[in-house]
């Protein structure tokens, strides 16, 4: 007993002094973190306020759902058969802010009077509807009574505005929902081939929850089974002879396959598909009945720990309609195609054209045209494949706000086919104005207008022609540093004429008429106004477009021709201090100078489309954007001496020529993790290469890293290139980066570098990755964001002014450190707000650096004014791990600063 208790006070005295020793570091850590620990402790209190005494003696909050035991069968897929989703915590803690949120507002929720308020409006709305008027004032009241019917609604069944759009309602556990949950596991294990699998949940109210309960459904799959012969039984010989003419390269059922419910049913729906696609207009799976007949051959095995892979054999049927001895096969008729408006129906033209009747209104059409959009023709197979082709194009044309097509079956087995098309309005007209930002980090928004004026079926010829106008305007700050602020004006003009075919001679064109072609002709002028110059570019394109279907996109660009007048304006004594530092940046080694003389760009390219992502839809999906381009490919057709003559080219005068070929490749992928919660990924990888005179590509074409769409740590195209580090001279010591100035004290800098000019490159590596997660409503739907970014740009040459800008795979043992490229690849992160009003989204990220690979220089506080404690002048400062210098009180005057981008839409 003595050494026990000698042994407890031993231990107590050990406790004590470990307490105390945690105590003085938890003083230490609040006295420097403060604000995370009291943000911590408001967290804990406002989960701690989920009050027990709502709930009913019975009643228990779902905290978690785990499926465990699970091997062939993903985790995602028996989660998604759950539809009840425990309360969202922070970090996996017992931390429901949301759902404190919705008890909050709760408290001042009255139903009972929500209801009332809804009674009396309908009543309200009965009697105004009881009184009909068309005047446009009782239809904008009419309009009027149902959005208020629809707030009061969504106020009964939702709760107050605090409780929809900042709330959470409580998930609460029903041991009815988890018995169902697990039958339908069971279900869905049965139809993926473990027709003897087992489901079976638990529920765990520990005291340590409160009353909150963990579900965990076990899952035995046992063994699954196996297809072992496929057997198809067709009473019709016609049927049985084309189904049988696919069963080898196109059925989806295999002997060795896992027996799976969905590839069952899908094998139902392309059967259906191919005889819809060969005259047999009447046929629906349903002749294909369910379940399928299936016979399991080792049914004398019950052993459930038998590890025997088990066989079943299958029949498919396809039966004949009742009392008949075989399916019908239908024709098409005689095809109708009625392009009219209702006022036209009585003075309707009667056009015969290639077999088909047209009725047309006032306006004239191209009948070969329409004809090429019509793949359902007299005396022809029935084929659903040309029913909806033939729908598709008829709407893609843009020329028709109605198409449907219509079938009358006669007695003689063939469809009578009418097509109704109602043309939409000759003209239109659209206004566009909004806020705007040209120069993003050097300017402040301005308001923009855009004015488009439209004509359909321009000549008859089911064209479109285009014109738009818009003009915009901020203040600006302008790129020579403690400028005064000025005005950016931006000027537009683009018209353009859309023909819906491809315009080449021969029959050529002819081969796309299922892929809805279209070829564009457009000019466009374009005028940038800003204190300290003006542009100027002129520009003509054709180009063909066409979709093999809703996921493939080609595009072909004939000709490109760009031409481009850039003037830098002089004060009175003809001098200008914009021209005088752009001749500085060129001495260090940029080439923003290139986009301020007067040039001539021509190009031809390609761009291919894959995509799968649909807006709006929460699903898994993928973009991929191929693009090639060669520029100046018909200068290679004169010598250098001929150009010479045609562009008058020097350094300083005459047109500048390019020669160049450009690549790039852009991916994305989509992967849903909850209804509303999602990772996205992004690679973005690019190449141009200059052969011309100035070995290089206009400046439009070259690749730009930072801003809202690329690695958003850093301000729009101001990353790069390379390690290199800004600065306006080569300094014979090294390398002395340029900082910005601390405001307050002039004399020190801010430890920022200062991106004055963009950062142009030869190639381009990037990638991102994104959660995306909804977070409220406020007015729309209010979306939150953390990512990753990672990249820069290189050049492709060497810059004996500018080291570390050229990409090379391995690093130089006798330059600065950095030079291998994956050194080089600046990383960023962030966070971000998205406010979503289903029509567009306006995107807010704030991001900071996590590794700066410019961050690598000579320490010179005298030259600079940054000061570094424990190096000398001359000594090597790397800082490229800068994530630890961000601080919260110096969140924008710091050494690294939150970069805050703005955008429209997704980043990607």
């Amino acid at each position: 007993m003595n050494k026990k208790m000698s042994y407890s006070r031993v231990a107590g005295q050990r406790m004590n002094c470990e307490l105390r020793r945690i105590s003085r570091n938890l003083t230490f850590v609040a006295r420097n973190s403060s604000t995370v620990f009291l943000f911590a402790g408001i967290l804990v209190w406002l989960s701690g306020c989920v009050s027990s005494e709502k709930l009913q003696k019975n009643q228990y909050l779902l905290y978690s759902q785990t499926v465990r035991g699970n091997r062939a069968i993903p985790s995602a897929d028996l989660e998604a058969l759950i539809p009840q989703r425990p309360n969202r915590r922070i970090l996996r803690l017992p931390l429901t802010p949301s759902l404190w949120v919705y008890q909050l507002g709760s408290r001042t929720y009255d139903k009972a009077a929500a209801q009332r308020a809804l009674d009396a409006k309908r009543k309200e709305y009965d009697q105004f509807v009881a009184q009909p008027d068309s005047t446009q004032s009782h239809r904008k009241q009419l309009k009027r009574y149902n959005r208020q019917l629809g707030r009061l609604n969504r106020r009964v069944e939702e709760g107050n505005w605090v409780m929809r759009s900042l709330g959470e309602p409580p998930a609460y556990y029903y041991e009815t929902d988890a018995k169902a949950n697990a039958q339908k596991m069971q279900r869905f294990l049965y139809n993926k081939g473990f027709l003897r699998g087992k489901v079976s949940y638990t529920a765990d109210s520990t005291t340590a929850l409160g009353r909150r309960v963990r579900v965990t459904y076990s899952i035995t799959e046992n063994t699954p089974f196996y297809l072992n012969q496929i057997t198809y039984q067709i009473a019709d010989p016609r049927v049985d002879s084309i189904v049988r003419a696919t069963l080898s390269r196109s059925s989806l059922l295999k002997k060795g396959d896992r027996y799976d419910a969905d590839k069952v049913e899908a094998e139902r729906i392309r059967i259906e598909e191919l005889l819809r696609n060969n005259g047999y207009y009447s046929f629906t799976r349903q002749y294909i009945p369910l379940p399928l007949d299936v016979l399991d051959p080792d049914t004398a095995r019950t052993d459930s720990t038998d590890l025997t892979p088990r066989r079943l054999n299958m029949w498919v049927k396809i039966v004949n309609p009742p009392g008949q001895s075989s399916h019908p096969v239908y024709k098409i008729g005689e095809v109708e195609v009625r392009v009219l408006r209702a006022e036209d129906r009585a003075s309707a033209d009667t056009v015969s054209h290639n077999g088909l009747r047209f009725y047309l209104g006032r306006q004239q059409y191209s009948m070969r045209l329409l004809d090429s959009r019509i793949f359902l023709r007299p005396d022809s197979l029935y084929r659903l494949k040309n029913y909806q082709d033939t729908q598709r194009q008829l709407f893609l044309l843009n020329q028709f706000s109605f198409a449907n097509i219509s079938f009358l079956d006669t007695t003689a087995r063939r469809l009578r086919t009418r097509i109704s098309l109602i043309p939409i309005d000759k003209y239109e007209i659209t206004t566009e104005g909004g806020i705007f930002v040209l120069y993003q980090g050097q300017g402040y928004p301005g308001p923009f207008g855009n004015l488009s004026f439209r004509i359909h079926n321009i000549f008859g010829g089911l064209g479109t022609f285009e014109t738009s106008v818009r003009y915009g305007i901020e203040a600006t700050t302008g790129f020579i540093p403690n400028s005064s602020i000025g005005i950016s004006q931006e000027f537009g003009l683009n018209t353009s004429v859309i023909f819906p075919h491809i315009l080449f001679p021969g029959k050529v064109r002819f081969k796309f008429n299922r892929l809805s072609p279209r070829t564009q002709i457009s000019l466009g002028y374009n005028y940038t106004k800003r204190p300290e110059y003006g542009r100027q570019l002129l520009r003509a394109a054709i180009s063909y477009n066409w979709l093999k279907n809703t996921n493939h996109q080609y595009n072909f660009f004939i000709a490109d021709v760009n031409y481009l007048n850039a003037t830098i304006y002089k004060d009175a004594n003809g001098e200008s201090v914009f021209l005088d530092y752009l001749n500085r940046q060129a001495a260090a080694g940029s080439t923003i100078k290139n986009s301020f003389l007067n040039s001539f760009a021509s190009n031809i390219g390609f761009v291919y489309t894959y995509n799968t992502n649909v807006l709006g839809q929460n699903r898994r999906a993928n973009f991929l954007r191929l693009s090639l381009e060669s520029g100046g490919t018909t200068l290679n057709f004169f010598s250098p001496q001929q150009l010479q003559s045609i562009f008058k080219t020097t350094d300083t005068s005459g047109l500048q020529y390019y020669k160049y070929l450009r690549g790039n490749i852009d991916y994305r992928h989509y992967i849903p993790l909850r209804s509303k919660t999602s990772l996205a990924f992004r690679f973005n990888t690019g190449l141009v290469y200059g052969y011309g005179r100035n070995k290089t590509a206009p400046y439009e074409k070259l690749f730009f890293a930072g801003g809202s769409s690329s690695v958003r740590a850093w301000l729009p195209r101001r990353l790069g290139a390379g390690s290199a580090i800004p600065y306006t001279v080569p300094d014979s010591d090294g390398l002395i980066p340029e900082f910005k100035r601390d405001r307050r004290n002039p004399e020190q800098s801010t430890g920022q570098f200062r991106y004055d000019f963009e950062q142009p490159g030869d190639i381009l590596l990037e990638a991102s990755a994104e959660l995306r997660t909804h977070l409220f409503r406020l007015g729309g739907d209010i979306n939150g964001a953390f990512f990753v970014d990672a990249g820069n740009v290189w050049t492709l040459r060497d810059n004996e002014n500018r080291v570390g800008e050229n990409f090379l795979f391995r690093k130089s043992s006798t330059d600065y450190p950095s030079r291998n490229f994956v050194q080089q690849i600046a990383v960023g992160t962030g966070i971000g707000l998205r406010i979503d009003f289903s029509f567009f989204i306006i995107r807010f990220d704030g991001a900071i650096k996590v590794y700066d690979p410019a961050r690598y220089f000579i320490y010179a506080p005298d030259r600079n004014g940054y000061i570094v404690e424990g190096k000398q002048p001359g000594d090597v400062v790397d800082e490229r791990y800068i994530l630890p210098k961000f601080r919260f009180d110096k969140m924008f005057r710091g050494p690294n600063p939150l970069v805050i981008n703005f955008g429209i839409g997704y980043p990607f």
